[in-house]
């Protein structure tokens, strides 16, 4: 069931993914929560840092490692915009992540349930997930960043 705030945290993240996406990202953003206050936030830096695990989920689970000091993060929840990926999945699964909440459903690379479930496989820490949580909001977001992309590009080529 969606709390309110799950809806506040979300919508947090959404903020960041917006950031994200003015600075030519592709606008995914991540809050990670701590007893109920935030603890890190990313947007995605893949683009600006030419680094290919510049993941939103990444470089806020690095925060959270610096801002707890220690690398399990079994009580903390992570909110992101979209369904993660295999590498995303297994920082989540890594750091122990208690819960997973994620917007948009991501049908080329989703590894909560939409292309395979990571989550759900046999292992020594299972990651709770909950998909779904203001999906419109997220696939909208990531639609218009791309029809926007694709119409530049357009223009570009000629």
């Amino acid at each position: 069931m969606t709390s309110e705030e799950d809806m506040r945290f979300m919508r947090e993240a959404l903020l960041l993914a917006k950031e994200a996406s003015y600075r030519g990202e592709i606008p995914i953003g991540c809050v990670i929560v701590r007893n109920g206050d935030i603890i890190a936030k990313s947007g995605n830096t893949r683009e600006h840092r030419q680094d290919a695990t510049g993941h939103a989920e990444i470089e806020a689970i690095r925060e959270a490692c610096r801002v707890t000091g220690f690398w399990r993060l079994n009580d903390c929840d992570l909110y992101v915009t979209l369904e993660p990926c295999l590498m995303c999945a297994g920082a989540m699964i890594q750091a122990r992540i208690r819960r997973c909440c994620f917007g948009a459903y991501d049908p080329k690379s989703g590894m909560a349930g939409s292309v395979a479930d990571v989550f759900a496989l046999p292992s020594n820490h299972r990651v709770a997930v909950m998909g779904g949580l203001m999906e419109e909001e997220c696939s909208d977001l990531l639609r218009n960043f791309f029809t926007q992309r694709r119409e530049e590009q357009k223009n570009v080529l000629g």
